[in-house]
Parts: structure tokens; sequence; C-alpha cells
């Protein structure tokens, strides 16, 4: 890959983090992208506010995205003090809350569904299966982001929904990664896969923890390393700054 360019125009990304899993993962590959096209050792500045997702799970179980929007907005702030120039969220469902009208949020952001859905209409996927919290799948965003694009989002059945949950919540956001969660994960995408999707989109910034590409039984989607990489062309000036703050998003 031809290197990036550099010089005083290189942006300080700001991860605002909900599951620690996920976040790290993204700040990993923002930085080994840095490596690869910068040279060893570099990369722009990162810096990466969390805020415990215990502290939010009671408003998740509650659907009160409001609360789970402003516990989102004082890291927002705390990487604006630190001095991002923008952000990313590695946290697919917690879109869902940023989404929210209320006030700008003090940075501009990278949508991570548009992220995936660029990547997505790119390759020439048709019909994409989507994996990821209960919250998510049942919830309108990727349906919608999809849509805007000519893309069918396809989601599991119930019982499979339910499995995706149980091992996002109960294993992948506390770093546990077993074979029996990929075994059950892999047997989700078959079934999707037999109901003519041509991708799957692992829209828990845990699950490409779990599923690789060599696991699944479709090509992946790979949401947490798609921002990282989009985050990094931002910060080096190869794509345009965002200018969304939170709030609906107008397909």
């Amino acid at each position: 890959m031809d290197a990036a360019p550099v010089g005083a125009h290189v942006k300080h990304l700001g991860i605002l983090a909900h599951s620690a899993e996920g976040a790290a993962l993204c700040f990993r590959t923002f930085c080994q992208e840095g490596f690869a096209r910068l040279g060893p050792h570099d990369h722009p500045d990162v810096t990466m506010d969390l805020i415990a997702m215990a502290r939010s799970m009671p408003a998740w179980d509650e659907g009160d995205h409001a609360t789970v929007r402003r516990t989102l907005a004082l890291s927002a702030h705390r990487l604006a003090r630190a001095g991002a120039d923008f952000f990313v969220c590695p946290d697919n469902t917690a879109h869902m809350a940023l989404e929210l009208p209320g006030a700008d949020l003090p940075l501009p952001g990278l949508h991570i569904a548009g992220v995936v859905a660029d990547r997505a209409e790119h390759e020439g996927y048709r019909r994409v299966g989507l994996l990821g919290t209960r919250y998510l799948m049942d919830g309108p965003l990727y349906p919608r982001t999809f849509a805007s694009r000519g893309i069918t989002a396809e989601l599991p059945d119930a019982d499979d929904r339910r499995t995706v949950d149980r091992v996002i919540f109960g294993e992948l956001v506390n770093g546990r990664f077993t074979d029996a969660a990929r075994a059950h994960c892999t047997r989700v995408i078959e079934r999707l896969a037999r109901r003519g999707c041509d991708a799957v989109a692992l829209v828990c910034t845990e699950l490409p923890l779990l599923v690789t590409p060599g696991d699944s039984p479709l090509p992946t989607l790979d949401s947490t390393r798609l921002l990282a990489r989009a985050a990094f062309d931002v910060a080096v000036g190869r794509r345009a700054l965002p200018s969304w703050r939170g709030g609906p998003i107008r397909t």
C-alpha cells in the first residue's frame, strides 16, 4: 500500500468507546494502519475515552436511549478537551442513542453504519445478514441505512437473535471468546446464507474477534476494522472530515 501523506493537516482521532473489547480493536487497527502506511511506530494522534458500559446497561434495558446519549456525550466532551478533531464510536448499538435529537456533540464523527453500508455497496452485495445485539437487530438503524443504498438487510430468526445476543453480552464484551460461541455464530451465518444472503455484517464490534473471514460461510463486513480504517483516512486527509454531530441521519 502506498504511504499516506503526512503534514500539518493530520487530524487527532478521538475514540468514543462504549464496550471495551470493540474499542480496543478499533484503537489497535487504527495504529496498525499507521505502521503499514506511515512507517514503523507512526500513526496520527489518538485519544480514547471509555465510561464503563455498566453505567448504561440499565438504560439500555429500559429503552432509555436519552440517558445513554448523555453518557456518550460526556465522553465526547472529554475527547474534545483532549484535543481530538473528530470522533468514531466503535459500538454499533450506541449509534441508536447518538442519533437521538439533542444538542450537537462537540466533535464531528463518522457514523459506523454509513461506513459499513458504503463498503457493502462498493463490494456489490445485495442482501446482507446482520449479527449484532438484540437492540440493534430489532431496530431500524441498519435496515434503513442499507436500504438507502439499495441493499436488503436480512435478520436472523428470533431464536438465532437471542443466541447471538447471549453470546455478545454473556461472553464477548467481557473478553471471553470460546469455540462454542464461534460455532453458534457460524451456524447462524450458515442459515442466513441458505436464505440468500451474499455477505454478513458483523455489527457488534466484538464479533470480528470471534468470527474471522476464514470461519464464516459468507464474506464478512467487519464493522470495527472498517471504521478504524475510515478514521485513519480522515486523520491523514484522504477522506473528508465528517460533519455529523449526532442526531438523526438523513439518508
